[in-house]
């Protein structure tokens, strides 16, 4: 008698176990973690042209690809997912995919419109003559530390400043993560190596402080 109870015990702790695994499955959505693929092409809005090289970003994945030259494009995403479709001189354009979606696919036809940037008017006259314009720019007073000016802005390290605070495009930042991502899969296993000991590491170190990389950029 004792030893049936154990077991109707035992059997009673099975049954109430499964049962609150199968009330957690069904209150998770199943839909909302569905992959899908998702295809389409990228027009521009005005004219209909294919836009090749537009960053389809998956915001908050660190995932993306970019349209070929007919701006067609394909990839893999979960339903709920946050698109971002940029390009250089048109708006950015953020869709979702939806939760509801029926099948495996999704499909759109995506139109950017132009980013239309306004600068101040200027007013361009011609010179009458070219003997003109001649004596015009052989007298023209050009500042003593101009050349310095020039020279400073064009140095590498000038060069190397501003690279470092210009943001990047939409094609260089899916670059970017695309290089890193392939980093991580490379050393997948294993431990990265570490450019302590690295002379060729701190070679360019040297180099790069001797140009002055690492100073205030204010």
């Amino acid at each position: 008698m004792l030893r049936m109870q154990k077991i109707f015990r035992y059997l009673l702790f099975i049954l109430t176990l499964f049962c609150s695994q199968f009330s957690k499955a069904q209150t998770i959505s199943p839909s909302k973690d569905t992959v899908i693929q998702l295809y389409g092409i990228v027009l521009s809005a005005d004219s209909l042209k294919a836009l090749s090289g537009t960053s389809i970003i998956v915001e908050n994945k660190g995932r993306g690809t970019i349209s070929n030259n007919q701006g067609v494009f394909s990839i893999v995403v979960e339903k709920g997912d946050v698109i971002r479709f940029s390009s250089i001189g048109f708006k950015d354009v953020v869709k979702e995919i939806p939760t509801n979606l029926k099948g495996t696919d999704f499909s759109v036809i995506q139109l950017m419109v132009n980013d239309t940037a306004y600068l101040p008017s200027t007013i361009i006259k011609a010179r009458p003559t070219r003997a003109q314009f001649e004596r015009d720019f052989v007298n023209t007073n050009i500042p003593a530390d101009a050349y310095e000016i020039a020279r400073e802005n064009t140095s590498i390290a000038k060069r190397r400043i501003l690279l470092s605070i210009l943001p990047a495009d939409g094609t260089e930042a899916v670059s970017s993560q695309m290089r890193q991502q392939a980093q991580k899969y490379y050393y997948q296993g294993q431990q990265p190596p570490i450019n302590l000991f690295n002379p060729a590491a701190w070679a360019d170190f040297i180099q790069a402080w001797k140009r002055g990389d690492f100073k205030s950029k204010q």
